[in-house]
């Protein structure tokens, strides 16, 4: 649980930075009439694409090491006792545990890109 809460931490950070890095994209897309749920939507969009990219090859790199790893300690006995079925689910609920932090941990960022007065964005200096 510790290591998943670092994880949202992280991805909180990250989009934070997005979220300053972007301040005069946000207040032209908002001067020239974007509302606050189209922000919102682009940054959720976005968190929830770089969460499954992300922990779709998580899993699948963590699902091809196990195997390697039960292979060299064990032997072919144990790689070939291993359920496609089980890998699959389990390479799917490390997916979707990934994808499901991703948009928990930009809800906020995108909040405050959402909420952005257009004149204050413009203002911001990179």
């Amino acid at each position: 649980i510790l290591s998943l809460l670092v994880c949202v931490v992280g991805i909180v950070n990250a989009q934070l930075m997005a979220v300053t890095e972007r301040c005069r994209e946000i207040g032209t897309m908002k001067c020239l009439g974007a509302l606050d749920r189209f922000i919102l939507r682009l940054f959720v969009l976005e968190a929830g694409m770089q969460g499954l990219a992300g922990a779709g090859m998580g899993a699948l790199s963590g699902a091809f090491f196990s195997l390697i790893n039960a292979w060299l300690r064990f032997g072919t006995a144990a790689v070939g006792s291993v359920s496609m079925a089980n890998l699959l689910i389990s390479i799917g609920i490390a997916t979707g545990v990934g994808c499901l932090l991703s948009l928990l941990g930009v809800f906020y960022p995108a909040l405050v890109a959402a909420r952005m007065q257009p004149v204050e964005a413009m203002r911001v200096e990179q």
